[in-house]
């Protein structure tokens, strides 16, 4: 006979109700509950079936996850929590990329919402009002964007950029750039904002050039802007901006960091391999994507228990690209 949920309820001395509650979202559970069950599903070797589960709750078991571009190495760890949390609790991960383009997004949530109970939107780049517009749609939690009260996890950009700035302050820098990545990025937003209040707390210059993609190429274009600013640091929008500037700055013979400093955001798995290897604002992007889920469990099981918000620290990882300021 296979092993049913009133058997696991039956040994973890609890509800059917709680073991399902167990299961669809443990965050809703107490710790020594949680435990309990967990062991009793263990120890009896039980495995939902989410057939049937789907027949009693009308849910699907699918869980749907957009991202803006698989190609950048900042978002394989927020799918790799995404699809770990979901798997935790007998959920299957349907993963979309939109490419960077909103309207692919927009048209995205609203296929996805036919096929998944919620969807996990990560650093969405429509506007405001479309996000709204389309929480109706599914129930939704953004990563990386914030928009009024709605679910979403988010990094702590301005404890991390503080860090950043007393970095680069400690060691004599006094004018510093910025290169800023996509405009619909709420992100960048929220850097370039925080980075103003900051330098200028700091009585620091702010130089910020002209927008690039958040790529390579990106970063590449804009070094030799940043090197026309005569600054003595560089913050690019992600460390793949970051890296591309490193490139160009070796192309061109100068020497990082004894002509100029740069520093990233996220620290991915590159920034360790470049040489001089890259020192960024660490995000931890698997927590990311976990707590992301974790909410969107929330949101399906108990909405009005449900955390709206989550943020997640932010902190610096000090490597070689960093250094004294030059004297121009």
């Amino acid at each position: 006979m296979p092993v049913t949920i009133k058997d696991v309820a039956r040994a973890a001395g609890v509800s059917p109700a709680t073991v399902s509650r167990t299961l669809a979202a443990p965050g809703l559970v107490r710790h020594e509950t949680r435990e309990r069950v967990q062991r009793a599903v263990a120890a009896l070797g039980y495995k939902p079936n989410r057939a049937a589960r789907g027949l009693i709750t009308g849910r699907t078991g699918n869980l749907g996850l957009i991202v803006p571009d698989l190609t950048n190495p900042f978002f394989p760890g927020v799918v790799k929590g995404v699809q770990t949390r979901a798997r935790e609790s007998d959920y299957a991960v349907f993963l979309a990329d939109t490419d960077e383009d909103p309207t692919v997004e927009a048209d995205t949530v609203r296929n996805l919402a036919k096929q998944v109970d919620g969807i996990v939107l990560c650093s969405p780049r429509m506007g405001e009002d479309e996000i709204r517009a389309l929480v109706g749609e599914t129930p939704m939690v953004m990563l990386n964007r914030r928009v009024g009260r709605l679910p979403s996890v988010t990094v702590n950009n301005a404890d991390g950029i503080r860090q950043a700035i007393a970095h680069l302050t400690a060691l004599g820098h006094r004018r510093i750039a910025y290169v800023p990545g996509p405009r619909a990025s709420w992100s960048n937003r929220e850097r370039l904002r925080i980075l103003r209040q900051v330098t200028a707390a700091g009585g620091l210059e702010l130089v910020v050039t002209g927008n690039v993609a958040p790529q390579f190429a990106g970063g590449v274009a804009a070094a030799d802007q940043v090197l026309a600013a005569g600054v003595t640091a560089v913050l690019g929008y992600n460390d793949l901006v970051a890296v591309g500037m490193l490139s160009r700055f070796a192309a061109r013979g100068v020497d990082v960091p004894g002509r100029i400093s740069v520093l990233g955001f996220d620290d991915i798995v590159l920034s360790e391999m470049v040489s001089p290897s890259l020192t960024t604002l660490a995000q931890p992007k698997e927590q990311t994507g976990r707590a992301g889920v974790d909410l969107l469990l929330q949101l399906l099981t108990d909405p009005e228990r449900a955390v709206a918000r989550r943020e997640l620290p932010s902190h610096l990882m000090v490597r070689n690209s960093t250094g004294a300021a030059a004297s121009l």
